[in-house]
């Protein structure tokens, strides 16, 4: 041991030691353009999803809207050609859809959803049911209906 440290206790040694050096602070920024690259075609993706998500759901507002309406109309067959009717207008062109009647009609909903329930199901009562004043309620028509609201493609029809 030097002579300079003789005498001296164990805490005066220790308090002649130099602290160690503190070390660099790291940056929090990516260190290579790559990284900032993909942060960026993340952020866009994201933003392209939010969007055709938004887009997604405001197109089928009005199946929702018809779908609490039929939860409404129960088995009454003229509330259900109303929100079939309202459904179809908006979904399809009004040119298409609104000079349809019986028949016609009852083939544009099964074509649209590649079914058979209207023409040949329950759904025969459509056809007649707002032109009369007292319809009897049609089991397996709002099912029916609803199915039509859920599945019914927008790209096809009669």
């Amino acid at each position: 041991m030097s002579e300079e440290f003789e005498g001296l206790g164990l805490v005066e040694l220790l308090d002649l030691l130099e602290p160690v050096p503190e070390p660099e602070p790291i940056s929090m920024l990516p260190q290579t353009v790559g990284w900032v690259w993909l942060g960026l075609l993340v952020a866009a993706l994201t933003i392209w999803l939010a969007r055709l998500v938004i887009y997604h759901r405001r197109a089928n507002a009005y199946r929702r809207a018809a779908l609490a309406a039929l939860q409404d109309a129960g088995d009454d067959p003229a509330k259900i050609a109303v929100v079939l009717r309202r459904a179809a207008i908006t979904a399809y062109s009004r040119d298409q859809v609104a000079s349809l009647s019986g028949a016609d009609w009852l083939a544009f909903l099964d074509s649209s959803f590649s079914g058979t329930g209207f023409r040949n199901g329950p759904g025969t009562v459509l056809a007649s049911a707002p032109y009369t004043a007292a319809v009897r309620p049609a089991p397996g028509l709002n099912a029916l209906a609803r199915n039509w609201v859920q599945k019914h493609s927008v790209g096809s029809g009669a």
